[in-house]
């Protein structure tokens, strides 16, 4: 007879804790899926394009190397935002290219540029010798680039 009443009363109790209000189980559940999401970090991007003038064509192994730079500081070396790597495989110039940065890491009062380098098995080709300003100060998010032969 006690084993009956103990069972009586447990089962309701154990019932009862096992469920679950409706509100309850919703936003724990919304908030272990968001937890198991990786967090995105807000993205924005610098296109463009990049040529030279010489009539030659682009050598199947060149490579082309690309970075966003932070050149606001003088005498020190430019802090790299991103960079891109391009292996053309026979495309010729135009080459377009794109570059992507975080927005919230940019200082409106600090100076980004572009710089891009041709390749081919390590020796410099071309370069660009001019400055492309991007981003902020009233600069663009896309440039046409071109560079010039190095060495020469």
């Amino acid at each position: 007879m006690k084993i009956r009443l103990l069972s009586a009363f447990c089962v309701p109790v154990l019932l009862a804790a096992c469920t679950a209000s409706p509100s309850a189980t919703s936003s724990a559940g919304a908030s272990a899926a968001e937890a198991s999401q990786p967090m995105t970090v807000p993205r924005d991007t610098v296109t463009g394009t990049l040529a030279y003038r010489e009539r030659m064509a682009l050598p199947a192994a060149a490579i082309v190397q690309l970075q966003l730079q932070d050149v606001s500081r003088q005498d020190v070396a430019a802090t790299i935002i991103d960079s891109v790597t391009i292996r053309p495989n026979g495309q010729q110039v135009p080459l377009s290219f794109a570059l992507t940065y975080n927005p919230a890491r940019i200082q409106e009062s600090n100076t980004y540029a572009v710089q891009a380098r041709i390749l081919l098995n390590g020796q410099l080709l071309f370069m660009n010798d001019v400055s492309y300003p991007v981003i902020t100060r009233g600069n663009p998010r896309q440039v046409q680039m071109v560079l010039r032969r190095a060495g020469k």
